[in-house]
């Protein structure tokens, strides 16, 4: 049987704790800065006009999402694939939610809001590490902050290096590739070792 109706999904789960509703606050404080600050990675979901959806990963340096005000952040934009899902998703609907994770922490920090596309020189600059100086920088407008609980990060025991998989558990990314292109596409395509996509990767971090 399927939820269809959101007084069905209440009466399941209940109401939501005050602490949880609580939480949610308009703007960051000095928590949600320091957490930014340690966070090498955080996780961009968007949706475009047509119902489409994107979850995508960026990273960098500690602090490389950089923090302007209480309201305002700057994400630098890194070359990749050049399919841009996120980068239009925003152009159309402004919509954007951030999850940011720090290693070693159990909790995140989640930020939604709307967003825009900069190319403005001063955001630019401030955006500019030992690397590259972006094509543009992601200008995000918050409207809400919330801790977010460790049990999910617990329940995974993401940081626990001892559950670890070895890379080898499956096979390299070109390989996958490959088959899902030959399989969905009756395509083939070249495949790269595993050796090689690192060394073509390590040449645009």
């Amino acid at each position: 049987m399927n939820i269809t109706s959101l007084s069905e999904l209440r009466k399941l789960y209940g109401p939501a704790s005050e602490r949880s509703v609580k939480k949610e606050i308009p703007a960051l404080d000095v928590h949600a800065i320091q957490f930014i600050g340690l966070s090498p990675f955080v996780v961009l979901a968007s949706g475009g006009v047509q119902g489409a959806m994107d979850a995508s990963p960026r990273g960098g340096d500690a602090g490389f999402v950089k923090v302007l005000d209480a309201q305002t952040l700057l994400i630098p934009d890194a070359p990749g694939n050049n399919r841009l899902d996120t980068l239009e998703n925003i152009v159309t609907t402004g919509q954007i939610g951030l999850l940011f994770m720090v290693p070693g922490f159990d909790e995140t920090l989640r930020i939604n809001g709307r967003a825009v596309l900069s190319t403005s020189p001063e955001d630019l600059a401030l955006c500019t590490d030992a690397r590259r100086t972006p094509l543009l920088a992601i200008r995000v407008v918050v409207a809400s902050v919330y801790l977010h609980c460790a049990k999910a990060l617990m329940r995974s025991k993401l940081w626990d290096a001892s559950l670890h998989n070895a890379r080898t558990q499956m096979p390299t990314m070109g390989e996958m590739m490959r088959d899902q292109i030959r399989a969905f596409k009756g395509e083939d395509i070249h495949v790269e070792s595993q050796a090689q996509m690192l060394d073509r990767y390590r040449q645009s971090l």
